[in-house]
């Protein structure tokens, strides 16, 4: 996987409220299909959708 979809994949979850913190601990693989599934909702879903990935993920705790 190319180092510039790792890059914006982050920005992706970064911009829609992800914990930069919690990113880092993130592997590149799993941050790129969080961002792909973020971006396949609707805009107004995508930060109540990040948490609760991020959260079933392991990432956040609830």
């Amino acid at each position: 996987m190319s180092d510039s979809v790792a890059v914006d994949a982050k920005r992706i979850l970064l911009r829609y409220g992800a914990p930069i913190n919690i990113l880092d601990e993130v592997p590149d693989e799993d941050r790129i299909a969080l961002a792909r599934e973020i971006t396949k909702t609707d805009l107004v879903k995508r930060e109540k959708i990040l948490t609760k990935l991020l959260t079933e993920g392991g990432y956040l705790t609830p």
